[in-house]
């Protein structure tokens, strides 16, 4: 009995962690954004090939591709918001397919993330390809003609490198499956580079990371 009152008061008080996600938020009132860049062939790798989607086709040739632009709180973050906004036209998805690999993803990116952002579907995606396009993406990773091994580490260098606008303290690089998984890069709502939330900043520590070329 004392037990489960003790734990209700620190919750109350706020000793608890909080969930890291809340779904059904107000739209707008978040404090900055997370621009996810995908590298494409490890996606591949480890989730697309076994699903058959059309992004892993080898008619394609992609790279670092837009997952998302996510609203975040300094800890956690909110999803599938209430929002009065339509939902983005067909032909508005498919448009974003160039840089998300797929019409598919541009719809649940808006339905899990831009729903909290406050703007309208297209402005959305029109913000999230405004960022996507003001990342300097380093060529080097495009040149490589086999599967290799490197650190995580690497991979931010070469961001930062490319990009000296942001610092370390605004740019994650994350791992899955022993495979290099995205680069994350934190944005305040104007789009300029903002230290990134505890949640976020983690970087991944493996130092003999997969990263599979482009096909």
């Amino acid at each position: 009995m004392h037990r489960f009152l003790f734990a209700a008061i620190l919750t109350l008080t706020g000793f608890l962690a909080p969930a890291a996600q809340a779904d059904g938020e107000k739209a707008g009132e978040f404090d900055y954004y997370v621009l996810a860049l995908s590298w494409s062939p490890n996606w591949c790798e480890i989730e697309g090939d076994a699903k058959g989607s059309d992004q892993c086709d080898p008619r394609h040739d992609f790279g670092w591709t837009l997952h998302g632009l996510w609203p975040q709180f300094h800890r956690g973050w909110p999803s599938y918001c209430n929002t009065p906004e339509a939902p983005p036209r067909r032909s508005e998805t498919a448009e974003m397919a160039d840089i998300m690999g797929t019409p598919g993803l541009a719809w649940h990116q808006w339905k899990k993330h831009g729903t909290c952002s406050g703007l309208a579907a297209h402005a959305y995606l029109d913000l999230s390809r405004a960022a996507y396009d003001g990342v300097n993406r380093p060529q080097i990773f495009r040149k490589l003609d086999r599967a290799v091994t490197l650190p995580a580490a690497l991979i931010e260098k070469a961001f930062l490198q490319a990009n000296p606008q942001f610092d370390a303290d605004s740019v994650t690089v994350t791992c899955r499956d022993h495979h290099i998984q995205e680069v994350r890069l934190c944005l305040s709502k104007d789009m300029q580079p903002v230290p990134c939330g505890r949640d976020v900043i983690k970087d991944c520590s493996l130092t003999d990371a997969l990263f599979t070329p482009i096909r």
